[in-house]
């Protein structure tokens, strides 16, 4: 069965068929060259089930593109006055990132039915490296927020947003809102794992919009109360915003950009253990 026809059929329910080929011609699951072929078909059966639900491609490409354009009809001109920037510059990043984080949702929700109906436990029972549920899923997320990042780009073009900093800068933009959305994808498959009757919507969905109001991508961090402009300027939406910006229009890039990278790198030595327990623990109930 070709790689092809194994992701189809994970699609539809039959986590078996995926792996036969890959168990039976493939590595050791227990090796590293077995975590990456197991982890590239949990991928697959992730992106093609993301891709046949209507609900799922509207949240990830059409509504963030549609709120761009909506920021930028209604606000798009307040702001340029406001700031003497075209608002353009801190919307298309802000947007970029605000899609990562209401994709990551909806992955998370999908981890919670997998785990629900029992497919994590047949998962678990099948000889796969135990690892490339959780690697094809962050590796799921990078392809969503690629996909995101350049409807919204596209959009943003539209709009009239540019790139002004040459084609090394133009790829850095691209890299930014995937090591962001890698970050608060493990914040929220940490918490998907935690119970099932943890409020996890409700949760991120509080979080998303506390980050995306107060950030630097609407006004600049000078415009929000002294007391909040701490919070504001070193929170980790704000420092990839800001990384964007330098990287599409001009300006400090490269403390913004690291710091983002320290972000993520951040959450990942704190969520890495406690993210493996909780879905090791949530496949064994399932």
């Amino acid at each position: 069965m070709t790689d092809d026809a194994s992701t189809a059929a994970a699609a539809r329910g039959a986590p078996g068929v995926v792996f036969d080929d890959a168990v039976a011609h493939g590595p050791d699951e227990r090796t590293l060259s077995a975590l990456w072929v197991h982890s590239r078909l949990q991928c697959g059966r992730l992106l093609l089930r993301w891709v046949r639900d209507p609900a799922t491609m509207i949240q990830a490409l059409v509504y963030p593109a549609f709120t761009l354009v909506m920021l930028r009809i209604v606000l798009g001109d307040s702001i340029t006055a406001a700031t003497g920037t075209p608002s353009i510059y801190g919307t298309v990043p802000l947007i970029t990132l605000v899609g990562a984080m209401f994709g990551s949702v909806v992955s998370a929700v999908g981890l919670r039915g997998e785990r629900e109906s029992g497919l994590l436990g047949r998962f678990h029972t099948m000889p796969v490296h135990r690892l490339s549920g959780l690697v094809g899923r962050l590796l799921a997320e990078v392809v969503r927020v690629f996909a995101t990042t350049i409807v919204i780009v596209a959009a943003g073009l539209l709009l009239g947003f540019r790139f002004s900093q040459g084609p090394a800068a133009t790829a850095l933009f691209f890299v930014v809102p995937i090591v962001f959305g890698v970050g608060f994808a493990t914040i929220v498959t940490f918490l998907a794992t935690l119970s099932t009757d943890l409020p996890l919507v409700e949760l991120v969905s509080t979080l998303c919009t506390l980050l995306m109001f107060f950030n630097s991508g609407f006004v600049p961090v000078m415009a929000y109360p002294q007391w909040l402009q701490p919070f504001v300027a070193n929170q980790p939406m704000s420092l990839a915003v800001d990384a964007m910006r330098g990287l599409s229009l001009g300006g400090a890039v490269l403390t913004p950009f690291l710091t983002t990278i320290a972000w993520t790198i951040g959450i990942l030595a704190a969520l890495t253990v406690p993210v493996v327990r909780g879905y090791r623990r949530a496949a064994q109930e399932g």
